[in-house]
């Protein structure tokens, strides 16, 4: 059951061409007036944007080196499970999609496509896309079936 992880790959790189076809990088469109925007940003780094500033060659192979062993941790623990562990195959199908979706950006552009945009007042969220989104929930969904798994058979 891979089409989770086909389906946020095609969903977030449509959503990353629509943006950069759309905004020029810095804009911002106001969708929630003081709670959301769509915003044109890019990233050389990773999650809030760390090492996103640092030696840019360096931080860029790292990023590819390590989305690499990843996501082929991922499709080896992927392969691994039975058919019917599909909650934790919907979880990381979702982080193995998510980890491509970035990954495909990083290899195109050196740099990731972010465009969605949370803040309440001057708190702010860095600024993500539809693939770490994708990674996110399939972490919480992942570790949440671990946990509940786990303390049903004790």
């Amino acid at each position: 059951m891979i089409s989770p992880a086909l389906a946020v790959i095609i969903l977030d790189q449509i959503s990353k061409a629509v943006i950069s076809g759309t905004l020029r990088v810095h804009d911002s469109i106001p969708v929630i007036e003081g709670f959301f925007s769509l915003v044109h940003v890019r990233n050389r780094g990773m999650a809030f944007g760390l090492m996103n500033r640092s030696h840019p060659d360096a931080a860029f192979w790292f990023l590819v080196g390590a989305s690499c062993i990843a996501i082929g941790l991922l499709f080896f623990w992927f392969f691994r499970l039975k058919e019917r562990d599909t909650r934790m195959i919907w979880g990381l199908s979702l982080i193995l999609g998510g980890a491509a979706g970035n990954l495909i950006d990083r290899l195109r552009f050196r740099e990731v496509v972010d465009f969605l945009d949370l803040f309440w007042g001057r708190y702010h969220w860095p600024a993500f896309n539809v693939a770490d989104a994708a990674i996110t929930a399939g972490t919480f969904w992942l570790g949440l079936n671990l946990f509940f798994s786990s303390s049903s058979t004790d």
